[in-house]
């Protein structure tokens, strides 16, 4: 009978040991460098074409490109927003929606602070588009200083700030509101105020801007939203596989990121172009948004 041959351990050599702590070390210092260097400047476009169900006939195509969270200074560098003014322009879309936090409440001063959001707002005076709307978001307002500041920097350069109100953008004869409410995070949000009667009284169709998605269950019930754009989430910002992302803010950890529906009210939740807490993007790019209405 033949007798196999006893199964013999593998012994790590010091060779191989040496191999794979390199390699760990490479790593270590490699992987966080693409995230802040590479990942964190590589922009993103996400086209999708949504249909709203109330939309006027003469709305049918309308491009709305989307951009979020700028954070501006503290880790987003100019010319990486001129970058995704460039590329917003390209794009030739219709309207151009912000949906806030161009400043980082953080270690700066206020004055340095609202002067950050002076020079943001300068650069995303570049955008072409005629139809421009903008919502503060959480860091915008952090503070009650922040609020006029980031305001009039916007609308000085020509972005007006829907601060729980609405405007609307009129095609023969037909209407399509842009609302925009304040921020959860800071107890500014006023539904009741930012929502036009037109869309309960003559079916108009609202689009409404609101910086944190997670309101999406205040927003839905009232059905007389169609579409809601919304930010803050920065889509976790760090997606390492199999796990969580790592950083979601309150009023941002239901609704992550993309499309989601609940009863007639879609929603749409964009990863951002900024960074807090750490300058790193992985497995969760910057975006712009391109939308087209059906």
């Amino acid at each position: 009978m033949a007798i196999s041959a006893p199964e013999q351990k593998k012994v790590l050599s010091r060779r191989d040991f040496l191999k794979i702590a390199g390699l760990s070390v490479v790593g270590a210092v490699a992987l966080p460098l693409y995230a802040a260097e590479i990942s964190r400047h590589e922009v993103s476009i996400e086209r999708l074409t949504i249909r709203l169900p109330r939309l006027p006939e003469a709305f049918i195509g309308l491009k709305i490109a989307q951009v979020s969270d700028f954070h501006y200074a503290d880790f987003t560098e100019p010319f990486f927003v001129r970058r995704v003014v460039n590329e917003v322009n390209r794009l030739n879309p219709d309207v151009v929606t912000f949906t806030g936090d161009y400043i980082t409440n953080g270690f700066w001063s206020i004055e340095e602070t609202i002067n950050f959001a002076y020079r943001c707002a300068e650069i995303m005076s570049g955008v072409e588009s005629s139809e421009r709307y903008a919502v503060l978001g959480n860091h915008d307002c952090a503070l009650a200083a922040y609020i006029p500041g980031v305001t009039d920097a916007l609308e000085t350069h020509g972005i007006p700030v829907l601060d729980n109100r609405a405007v609307p953008l009129e095609r023969a004869g037909s209407r399509l509101w842009f609302a925009g409410v304040g921020s959860a995070v800071c107890h500014r949000t006023k539904l009741d105020k930012a929502i036009p009667t037109a869309s309960r009284k003559d079916g108009e169709p609202v689009i409404l801007l609101a910086h944190e998605p997670d309101i999406l269950p205040w927003v839905a019930p009232r059905q007389d939203v169609d579409l809601m754009l919304s930010g803050h989430t920065h889509g976790g910002q760090v997606r390492i596989p199999f796990l969580p992302p790592m950083f979601l803010p309150w009023m941002g950890q239901k609704f992550v990121e993309g499309l989601y529906q609940l009863d007639s009210t879609q929603l749409y939740v964009n990863r951002g172009v900024g960074t807090v807490n750490l300058p790193l993007r992985f497995n969760c790019p910057p975006e712009i948004t391109l939308i087209t209405l059906a």
